[in-house]
C-alpha cells in the first residue's frame, strides 16, 4: 500500500510539473499546473510494474526504455478507455492538441516522454527497494 501511495503522489507531482511547464511554453508565467483525482490510482498502479522491472533488468537501457514506452502508452489507452466507458468522458482528450493522437486517449508524440519516464520509474523502484519501503 505504501508503494502505491508513493507512485500515486509522484505521478501527480510529475503531471503538475509537466502541465505547468507546458503553460510556460505557451507564455503563461503563472505556470498553472494541474492533474485529476482519477490520476492517483492510475499512477499508483505503477506498483504492479515492479515485477516487470525485476524481469527485464538485464536488458540494455534502450530496450527497457522502448518496452516502458509501449507499456505506458498501452496502459494510458486502457485506463482512458475504461474511464470513458464508465463515466462517458475521459479527463484527458488529446484530439484537439495534436494530430498524433489515437481516439484522443493517447499521444504518439509522447512516446519519447514515456521512454524517459519508464527509465525514471526504474530508478525510483530501485530507491524504494533500497530504503526497504
Amino acid at each position: 500500500m505504501t508503494r502505491f501511495l508513493i507512485y500515486g503522489i509522484l505521478g501527480w507531482a510529475m503531471e503538475v510539473m509537466w502541465t505547468g511547464l507546458g503553460a510556460l511554453m505557451l507564455g503563461n508565467l503563472l505556470l498553472p499546473g494541474f492533474t485529476y483525482l482519477w490520476m492517483f490510482p492510475i499512477y499508483g498502479a505503477a506498483v504492479f510494474l515492479e515485477p516487470l522491472h525485476d524481469r527485464i533488468r538485464m536488458y540494455p537501457w534502450y530496450i527497457r526504455g522502448i518496452f516502458w514506452a509501449g507499456v505506458i502508452i498501452c496502459f494510458e489507452y486502457l485506463t482512458g478507455w475504461l474511464l470513458y466507458s464508465l463515466l462517458g468522458s475521459c479527463p484527458w482528450d488529446y484530439s484537439r492538441s495534436t494530430p498524433y493522437h489515437v481516439n484522443g486517449l493517447i499521444r504518439l508524440d509522447y512516446l519519447p516522454v514515456w521512454f524517459v519516464v519508464g527509465l525514471l520509474f526504474e530508478k525510483i523502484h530501485l530507491f524504494i527497494d533500497r530504503i526497504n519501503v
